[in-house]
């Protein structure tokens, strides 16, 4: 995977990952899986694993199928699969935040199928109220207890240095993702997406490195130099860079996201309260929200507060095949926003990311009606 100078050393990240953390294992680091980024990944780290999220990858599904239904999203069939083939033997266990319902079973069948030390999952919330952020204290608790049985060493300092460098992290990947005033992001969808990508594999002291050594490099290129029909994506995970080339040779520019993958995993940056773990506790209980934490019509403003901050003149809805909380929100939000004047595409991808002509031809379509519109 070929990049610029500045991109290089996050690409080889992630073509090099599953070798690096073998090797990071092998040399006595401990490494927990997630699937969701609703996951307190500062609580893990805190207790001495490294967080590393578990990525599906395109591919076929074979085995898989003995374990589950057709009818799940790609991202859960192939990161199954890649397990069940050893691709994920680097680590400990896996851990999840209570997010959509087939990621929580997901992580019943791990538990059931792919040897580990410690699994959890996390019952997060739904509402802030001083009752709930009780509860998530003492769930806290209660997973701290498991992960030290399964050898974790945690503290509070440790908690409160965690926060600090996840925090530090968040603001300088929101500084990639913001616009510029009028213009595009500093760094182009793919660039974007290939420098998270590279965080949710990395040790984050170490890609906390990577990104200030980055920062300061910038700028890179001016927004005026980056043309095209200026466009927001919305949707889950994406897995292959295909669709950023397939959209920009269509004569889209992909100036904003809304992607768990992107965006969405960065705000808030941090929480606030007495203490490390109310101040844990604050961020997750106001996350930005997925459709599997929020109704349509509350994710609707913040859509269009991007759109109005980006100046993106249309929304692709790029959705996992059979994700139903995304899958979910279109009817509604579709409505809302064709009545706001926001154009709207939605593109079903299955586990194969394929980049067909047909793709091609419906992204063309979708860019010469915006431009028309204009007109």
């Amino acid at each position: 995977m070929s990049q610029p100078d500045y991109l290089q050393p996050f690409a080889d990240c992630l073509t090099q990952s599953s070798q690096r953390l073998f090797d990071q294992a092998e040399a006595g680091e401990k490494h927990i899986g997630y699937f969701c980024t609703y996951t307190p990944v500062e609580l893990i780290h805190a207790c001495g694993f490294v967080p590393i999220r578990i990525m599906g990858e395109p591919g076929v599904v074979e085995q898989a199928y003995s374990l589950v239904p057709d009818f799940i999203c790609p991202f859960m069939k192939c990161a199954l699969e890649k397990a069940l083939n050893g691709g994920f033997k680097y680590l400990k266990g896996a851990v999840q935040g209570y997010t959509c319902d087939v990621s929580c079973g997901m992580a019943n069948i791990w538990k059931e199928n792919i040897p580990g030390e410690l699994y959890h999952t996390f019952p997060l919330p739904y509402t802030d109220a001083p009752a709930p952020r009780d509860y998530l204290q003492k769930e806290f608790q209660a997973f701290i207890h498991k992960a030290e049985q399964a050898g974790g060493e945690f503290s509070l300092e440790r908690l409160q240095s965690s926060l600090d460098m996840y925090a530090v992290i968040r603001r300088n990947l929101l500084s990639l993702f913001q616009s510029e005033k009028g213009g595009a992001p500093v760094l182009n969808a793919q660039e974007r997406h290939i420098v998270a990508q590279a965080g949710y594999v990395t040790p984050p002291d170490l890609f906390l490195e990577m990104l200030e050594a980055l920062e300061s490099r910038k700028p890179f290129d001016s927004p005026e130099n980056q043309g095209g029909i200026p466009v927001l994506i919305s949707g889950s995970l994406v897995e292959s860079f295909g669709v950023f080339d397939a959209m920009e040779k269509a004569g889209a520019r992909i100036v904003a996201d809304d992607l768990c993958s992107g965006y969405r995993n960065l705000l808030p940056v941090d929480g606030s309260g007495s203490g490390p773990m109310e101040r844990l506790i604050d961020r997750y209980v106001n996350r930005f929200p997925c459709p599997s934490r929020c109704r349509a019509e509350d994710r609707f403003p913040l859509l269009m507060d991007r759109i109005e901050q980006t100046g993106a003149r249309g929304l692709v809805f790029l959705i996992q095949k059979f994700c139903t909380p995304h899958l979910a929100d279109i009817p509604e939000l579709t409505r809302l926003l064709k009545a706001a004047g926001i154009p709207v595409l939605v593109v079903e991808m299955d586990e194969s990311w394929r980049m067909g002509g047909q793709l091609q031809t419906r992204l063309e379509g979708f860019v010469e009606m915006i431009d028309g519109m204009s007109g």
